[in-house]
């Protein structure tokens, strides 16, 4: 299994339990790794036949700014099953990181792996 990798996406976005929270937009950041057989695309070298990390990226960044949750396991679990299925991904592993969330540089998050290897 060939696995392409988008890690550093900074999204704004409304997230969390407190009123204040659902008041302003807060930087999460979102790494991904996807199955994908990337051989047809490194023989063809078309973008065609890969999988286009910057489609993905604009979905994803679309399915956050788009969305209200207070859990980051329930914005996780919402991305990772719309990506899996519009990109038709077998397998993946989503990291959300919610930065500065329990104090100055604390970083805390979740680490989601769906699908099939």
């Amino acid at each position: 299994m060939d696995v392409v990798f988008i890690r550093g996406v900074r999204i704004d976005a409304i997230i969390g339990i407190h009123d204040w929270e659902k008041q302003q937009r807060r930087p999460l950041i979102v790494d991904l790794e996807l199955a994908s057989d990337i051989a047809r695309a490194a023989a063809t070298d078309r973008i065609a036949d890969a999988l286009d990390y910057a489609a993905v990226t604009a979905r994803l960044t679309e399915l956050v700014m788009n969305n209200r949750f207070e859990l980051v396991e329930t914005l996780a679990e919402h991305c990772a099953a719309r990506l899996r299925e519009e990109f038709n991904i077998g397998w993946l592993r989503l990291t959300l990181h919610k930065p500065d969330a329990v104090g100055a540089g604390v970083d805390v998050g979740v680490v989601i792996e769906r699908g099939s290897r």
